[in-house]
């Protein structure tokens, strides 16, 4: 009887060391200067295969994410954000997304982040 409740005990002990943590924190800084932008940003990240949450903070420009790190990585969701025209530190959104955004989210415009910063 003790040797089939340690063995149970170890079988236990070894499923829980070899699981691996699937979902990660992530977060990092993508231009924008509105609440337009944060929809479009959030809906461009969730759009992403293994994008589980993310949040865009208008003030502080940061992206926060869980991710299911089994099916994508920074990078993708870097990638995905600047082709639909948002900057992030390692891509560069194309000049057509960039020229395709609303004029109220032209964030490289410094007449544009002025306004904003104006109306906060």
């Amino acid at each position: 009887m003790k040797n089939i409740f340690l063995l149970v005990a170890v079988l236990l002990l070894s499923t829980s060391v070899f699981a691996q943590k699937k979902n990660a924190k992530v977060s990092f800084e993508v231009d924008g200067v509105c609440m337009m932008c944060k929809k479009r940003i959030e809906k461009a990240a969730l759009k992403t295969k293994g994008v589980k949450f993310a949040q865009w903070d208008v003030n502080t420009h940061k992206l926060s994410l869980i991710i299911d790190e089994h099916k994508t990585n920074t990078e993708t969701v870097k990638k995905t954000i600047a082709s639909i025209g948002h900057d992030t530190k390692d891509f560069k959104a194309p000049k057509e997304a960039y020229d395709n955004l609303h004029e109220c989210c032209k964030y490289r415009d410094e007449e544009v982040q002025e306004d904003h910063k104006k109306k906060n």
